[in-house]
Order: structure tokens, then sequence, then C-alpha cells
């Protein structure tokens, strides 16, 4: 362990006003090995006080005096700018973790702390050698128990704590897994006393979350210190993740051209950010269950050019939802089959199923023993002590001490057994502990006991309403390791730090605390691997070429038309609102047109009186109108549709830029505040919803530019753009036909408003001037194909995408193009014809085959492409 009076390696900085803060900074709290310092606090009971004064007494840690030394030299200013500065990067890249995953309630940011966790070199060599031995006894113990079980035979492990255990896979005994290794990735969190050494708390082989936020943390905390980041010589990640990916395509059946993919439970799993940042970082299909389907006990991703073998799965869901034929039956997340595609080793899975039960606490007081007979080593890491109630001897030992100790459910997260959430003994009253007590001997089997330990703390950058300053915090690290080929691991550089919020000595994203990047310090060459690839083989860049998944398709699909449904709700809101305020109020065909796309576009709630050129009724309806706007649950107003439209993002994150998702989510709270404000002070009048309109309006026409400008033409592109084009279709041919039928279109206000709708008010009056011709109307909004607004031009790029998209040759429709009306047999004599025995019959005939065009092409894509049960055979040609 470095010691802090040493001499420095590190040369002296010009500027020292960080470190003057940092040196004054308070003590951690008595008993708690404080990691700025490096060494076990001795600050007395009397508070801040006596830390201060403990604290000026003591010299820092060389790594640590060396990093603030670098604060005042990397140029960024004082550190509450660079805070603010860490805080605006989370929140601009989207980095979010819910607690509570919520449909419809906004996603939590992603807590970061300022400073990292700084780990010596002689520190980070106790870690390696621990957890590597460790992430070896794991793979012993899970090949043993899935195989000859000699460990249950000789009395080494408890029945109950692996065949009793519910994430003891049954299905999985005499599986031999693909590559040879169970364990691909474990996760060990790990805690420094106050003696200065590292234990093992808990570990995680299910489907440890930790490595995409941890490599986010690395992004944006070394930015904001990068001379700090270069001269301290941290250890870079990404080798680790390499080596992760190329062992698992190695080991797979196909090796280097395997297709791998990352498993995930979907959007509104708390940790779904991670899911998607990790699998654009590793360059994976992200998948979620309902994507993929087993044939002949193989595993294959249902694509728009049909099934795809998947080759290899990263999977973060928990066992017992992989598969609901032979697992859950209630599981919608998991593949039908897909054990069987594991038995018949046609498919890597990191980790193979059946590893929960290495994640019971019980399960470490048992690891001593279990070395020494598997690897014949003693644990070069040890545990805090830790005891199963399920031995009696065990349970009558620890039963006294529970004011000492920490009680755990020995299977945490069971539905079978007694489940809670582990409670420190030191916080309990004498009554709780004996009802504590009582439960125990109730149920013995179902609690395990583990020592209490003072977490070290690292110093924080804490504001308050008192100021800024420098405060230690309890620390726990999450530290990886990963396979880098057949029963061989690598322990990542660096970890995930979850810090303790305020006084709180339990470190836990869950109760309110934060993060910390992790930078181990080497004397050696810095490893700069990247996982930019100097070449690619023909089939893996065919593959990444033509990938869409039915699922992505669908959402893309869908994300098109909420994005053209919201920009058309908010341009039929807006001219509703203006006309009810303007010149035309009184104009009855006018009032009964806009009355009319209101009710049929659910910008009113049903029952809603009928609009008139009466002041009360006009009122009433522009009241409606605006109390709709932000209404999510009843009327399916622009509120509605902005929120399906993030929603449909979500979906689909990975295949989004940062700047296009964040523009959905400001386009959607944005809107929310504004309505939600107006309406709690009870006078949102027309005016100010005009302006929310407004702000929804310019975010919603970015968004469209982004869709339009920053998005590969591929096939997912494509499906987006239909949907945006049948999404118009539908709208503009039934205010156009609505607009005859009321004869709205005859008069001077309807026409012009008409004309607004279509958003073409410039254009029209730049080649008629102040003509209010039917002739001028038909032929701009109809007819004209450089206008993107008019029904030709809606048409023929329809039938332009839907072609392509079905891999048909230039120049030539597939049969679903041909069922959309062809613009070329429009005639402009002919839709003006306003015989007194026809009135327009054409014109509304072809705008009502359009209507009817644009939903039938809806079904059929749907059928042919997002759940595979069309009329016309192939999904896409060949």
């Amino acid at each position: 362990m470095t010691q802090p009076n040493q001499s420095s390696r590190f040369e002296e900085p010009r500027e020292r006003s960080a470190l003057e803060r940092a040196r004054h900074a308070g003590a951690a709290v008595c008993g708690h090995f404080d990691e700025l310092r490096a060494q076990v606090s001795a600050a007395g009971p009397g508070g801040l006080a006596d830390a201060s004064a403990v604290a000026s007494q003591a010299a820092m840690a060389e790594v640590w005096e060396h990093f603030f030394k670098q604060c005042a030299t990397d140029g960024l200013g004082a550190l509450d700018q660079r805070a603010d500065n860490l805080d605006r990067q989370i929140r601009d890249n989207g980095v979010t973790y819910n607690v509570y995953a919520d449909e419809g309630g906004p996603q939590r940011p992603w807590s970061l702390g300022l400073f990292p966790l700084i780990i010596s070199e002689p520190s980070w060599r106790q870690i390696e050698t621990g957890v590597l031995q460790r992430v070896r006894l794991l793979n012993r113990v899970m090949a043993d128990v899935y195989g000859a079980q000699d460990l249950l035979a000789l009395g080494l492990l408890p029945p109950a704590l692996v065949q009793g255990h519910p994430g003891y896979l049954r299905a999985m005994h005499g599986v031999k897994p693909v590559g040879g290794s169970h364990l691909h990735i474990a996760a060990f969190d790990l805690a420094r006393g106050p003696d200065g050494n590292w234990w093992v708390v808990s570990q995680r082989t299910q489907a440890p979350s930790g490595l995409g936020y941890l490599l986010e943390n690395r992004l944006a905390v070394a930015r904001l210190f990068p001379q700090a980041f270069e001269s301290l010589q941290v250890q870079r990640l990404a080798g680790t993740y390499r080596a992760l990916i190329d062992s698992m395509k190695n080991m797979s059946v196909a090796g280097q051209d395997a297709h791998i993919a990352l498993l995930t439970p979907g959007p509104y799993n708390e940790t779904y950010f991670e899911h998607a940042y990790l699998a654009r970082y590793l360059g994976l299909t992200l998948v979620e269950g309902n994507d993929l389907i087993v044939r002949d006990q193989r595993l294959f991703l249902k694509t728009l050019r049909g099934l795809v073998r998947i080759d290899g799965l990263l999977k973060r869901l928990d066992d017992q939802f992989l598969d609901p034929l032979e697992l859950r039956a209630d599981s919608t997340l998991g593949i039908p089959g897909l054990l069987q595609v594991v038995r018949a080793g046609n498919v890597l899975m990191a980790n193979a199923p059946g590893s929960a039960f290495l994640e019971s606490p019980a399960l470490l007081g048992f690891m001593p023993a279990l070395a020494e007979h598997l690897l014949g080593e003693k644990l070069q890491m040890p545990a805090l002590p830790t005891w199963w109630c399920g031995e009696r001897s065990a349970m009558e030992q620890v039963l006294p001490r529970l004011s000492e100790c920490t009680i755990k459910p020995t299977y945490p997260g069971s539905t079978i057994h007694g489940n809670f959430d582990a409670v420190v003994g030191r916080t309990l009253s004498q009554r709780e502990i004996d009802e504590w007590a009582g439960r125990i001997a109730l149920h013995a089997d179902d609690h395990t006991i583990q020592a209490y330990m003072r977490l070290s703390q690292i110093p924080t950058w804490q504001r308050d309403d008192r100021g800024s300053g420098v405060s230690p915090r309890s620390v726990m690290l999450r530290v990886f390791a990963v396979s880098q080929g057949p029963q061989s691991w690598r322990i990542l550089p660096g970890g995930l730090a979850r810090v303790a919020g305020g006084s709180a000595e339990v470190a836990s994203m869950q109760r309110g605390g934060s993060s910390a990047d992790v930078w181990v310090i080497t004397s050696g060459n810095v490893d700069k691997t990247t996982l930019l690839q100097p070449a690619l083989t023909p089939s893996t860049l065919a593959q990444r070429k033509r990938l869409v998944t039915s699922r992505a398709a669908e959402n893309l699909f869908w994300l098109g038309r909420y994005t053209e449904r919201a920009e058309n709700s908010v341009r039929l809101a807006r001219l509703t609102l203006e006309t009810l305020g303007g010149e035309d109020q009184s104009s009855q065909p006018l009032l009964t047109w806009l009355g009319r796309m209101a009710i049929n576009n659910t910008l009113v709630l049903p029952g809603v009186p009928a609009l008139t050129p009466v002041a009360h009724a006009r009122r009433v309806f522009e009241r409606s109108l605006i109390a709709s706007l932000g209404n999510n649950s009843q009327a399916t107003s622009v509120g509605f549709n902005l929120r399906a439209v993030r929603l449909a993002g979500a979906s689909v994150r990975e295949r989004l830029s940062q700047e296009h998702w964040s523009l959905m989510q400001r386009a959607e709270e944005a809107f929310f505040q504004s309505c939600n404000a107006h309406v709690a002070s009870a006078d949102y009048s027309s005016v100010q919803a005009l302006a929310t309109l407004k702000a929804a309006s310019d975010h919603l026409a970015a968004i469209t530019g982004l869709q339009t400008d920053r998005m590969t033409r591929d096939d997912g592109w494509r499906l987006l753009s239909i949907g945006r084009h049948i999404e118009r279709l539908s709208f503009l041919s039934s205010a156009l036909r609505n607009g005859f039928e009321t004869s709205s279109v005859h008069y001077s206000g309807g026409f012009e408003a008409m004309v607004a709708l279509f958003d073409s008010t410039i254009t029209f009056h730049a080649q008629y001037q102040q003509s209010r011709d039917i002739a001028a109307l038909i032929d701009l909004l109809v007819l004209d194909r450089d206008n993107p607004r008019s029904m030709a031009w809606v048409v023929q790029t329809l039938r332009g995408r839907l072609a392509k998209l079905a891999g048909s040759e230039p120049e030539q429709l597939g049969l679903l193009s041909l069922s959309i009306p062809d613009p070329a047999q429009w005639h402009l004599e002919w839709l003006c014809d306003a015989s007194e025995d026809r009135a327009h019959d054409n014109l509304v005939n072809v705008l009502l085959d359009c209507g009817e065009a644009a939903y039938h092409v809806s079904e059929e894509i749907g059928a042919m492409y997002f759940t595979h049960s069309g009329q016309f055979g192939q999904s896409l040609g060949a």
C-alpha cells in the first residue's frame, strides 16, 4: 500500500487551490478507512471540528495529492463548474437509471460523482489476484453442480443451497456449455475494511449490471480531468471488452463470424440505458425475447430479411424468465425452446443458465473449503464472515450477535422462500432484534447473517445551501471478471463504485446513492487497445448492413407514424385556436370543418357541443380543446402523441442518435411542464396554449430534420418514412375531403385554412398570389409533385419506398406499391369537374381511395414485416 509520507514521483503543479481544499477536507468517520489519506480514520466523535483537526495532521495519499494538484491545470475552472458540466453531460447523454421502471413516468438521471475512486497499483494487485481466483472457483463449482455433483456427495455444499435454490435449473444438469466455460462475466462487490484490505461482500453471476454505466462514468469523468487522467497512468478499459467479445466468438460454433446478440428485458427495465449503450459500444445486436425464435434446435433472429442465425447471447435477463416452456410459464420476456437450443450446443450463452444459486450470500461461508478441495489453494481474498442459519450450529453461534451483523435473505428475489431487504443490525432496536431472532428460528434456511464492516470513505464534492466542499462518503466497489478464452478470465482494470448518500453507510443506487468512476493506476505501459476493428470479414459486413429486427422495424414504423401524427395534431390545434380568435370565427362552414377534424383526430373529448358561430359554443369548444392538449388518458391529443413518440423512440434507442433521443425527451417534458403549469394556475388562455403549441412545433420540426437527414437509409429508416407517409396520406386526404364536403374551401377563410393545414401557404401565394381559385388549390395540394405536402407527392414517395423495401428492381413496383392509387391517372380537369350533378365527386372519390389505401397498406405491412403472416409470401424480395 502506498504510504502518504513517501516522496512523490509527480511534478509540482502551478496552482494549489484545489489541493488546499482537499487537504483541509474532513476526515472519514471514525473507524472507516480514509481513501484520501490511505489510513484508518481516528477522527473523534466530536463532529466536524474534530474531523478537520485530525485531517490537517494527516497527509494525503500520493495519488490523491497528485490528482488534486492537477485540478487547477486542466483549464476547466472551479470544481463547482466541473460539477455543473458533469451534470449537464449526464443529462444531455440521456444516462438514466430507474428505480421503478414506469412506462409513462419520467426517467431518473444517472447519479455520478465528480471525483473518481483511485486505486493504487499494490491495492489493485490484491484485488486482481483474489478475484481471478474466485471466478475460477465459481466456474468449477458450477461445473460440478451441473455435472458429477461430488461437492454435494462430500457434504462440501448443502443440498438446500443448491437443489433447494430456485435458481438451480434441473433442466441443465449434465449439459456442457459451448466453449467449456459456464461463466463469461462475474461481478464481485468489494469493500475496503479498516485494515486497508479488500473484502468480498457479494457476487453476481446471472446478469450482473454495471459494465455499461462504468463506461459512461469513465468517459464523463476523464473528460473533466484530462491531465490528471494521463499523468496518473490510468489503465484503459477497451482491451477487456475486446477480450470478452473475441472469446465469445472464438468459443462459439461459428468462430469469428459468429453473430452475437445482447438479450434485454426491454425499455422498461431500470437499466435499459446500459443495455442499449453496451450493445452499441460492443457492436452487438440488441434483442428482446420476442425478436428471437427457435427452429430445429437453433436460435434465430426475426428480421425484415427473414430469419438470421444467432450464435451467442450476452444475456441481461434473469434465468427464470429465459424460457416459458421450461421455466416460468408466465414469462413474456424469454424465448420458447431456448433451453433446448442450449442443451443441443447450438448457442453460447454468457452466462450459462443456472448460475443464480452462486449469488446466495450463504455460499460465501463455504468458499474457503471449496477452494482447498477444487483448486488446492487458500483463498487470496477473504469474504466477510458469513453464517447460513440453515446450519443449526451456525445459527446458535450468530443469533446473540445480530446487533453486530447484517441480516440477508438466503434466496434473494425468490417467490417461494422468505424474501426481504437486507437489514443492518445496528439500526434495530432490541425489540426488533428479538423479532428477527424469532423469524430466523422459525425459518432458519431463509436467513443468512453476515458480519458488518465499516466501508471505506472516498472524497466527494458536495453542494448544498451552505456552500460546496470535499466531504467523505462510504463506498463499495463492483469489480468484473470477464472471459478471455476457455477456462481463462481477466479482470477489468476499473469497476463501478457505488457511493452512499449523506451519512448512510449502505452504498445503494436504490437508496439515493450515486456512482463514481474507478481509476486503476499502473507504473507500466497503459494498454491502449481500441474496439475499432481494422478488418471485417465479408459475412460480418453483410450481416451489419442488412440486420433490422422485426421488433425494431415495427417500432420505427410507429415512430414515424406518431411523429407525423403529432405534427398534424399540433398544426390542427394551432389552426383551430387561431381561427376561434380571428376574423373568421363566425364562418359556419369553416367552423364545421374544424370541428369535424378536431373530433376525428380526438383533439376534444366525446360529447363536446358542436362548434358553431355562437360565442358560448365557440368558448366551450376552445376550452375543451385547450384542456385536452395535455390529457394523456382520455383524449389522444398533442400530449398523447408526443408521449407516444418518446415511447416508440425508447424501444429503438440504440438506433437513434443522442440528439434525436434527447429532443424527444425535451419535447415531451417541455410540453407537459407548460400544460401543467398553466392548468395549475387555472388560467390557461388560448394565447398561452398557442405559445406551448409553437414550442412543440419547433421541437417536432427538429425531430423531423433528424429523421430525414441523420439516419441511415436502411430498411428500418424506410419503414419509419413509410409510417410517416401513411399517416400523412390518411390525414391530408381526410382534411381535403371534409373541406369539400363541408364547402369550407369555397369561402376565403376556409380556403386559407386548408392551405395552412397543408403547410403550403408560402408556396401557394408565391405561385398564385391572392387567387382563391379551386383549380389552383387542387393543382398545388393534390397534383404538384414538387410539394412534399401534396397528395401526388405523398403517394408517389410512398409507392417508391414500398418498392425499395420489397427489393423491387428500379422502375418496378411490387404488389403492395400497386395497391396505392397511381397519381399519373389524376388530371386537373377531371378532378376539377364540379358540374351540378358531380360537385367534385371525382376528387372526393380519389381522396376516399387514398384514405382506404393508407389503412390497407398499414395492415399489410404489419402482417408482412412484423408478424410475418402476410399473403405476399416472403417478407422481402430476394
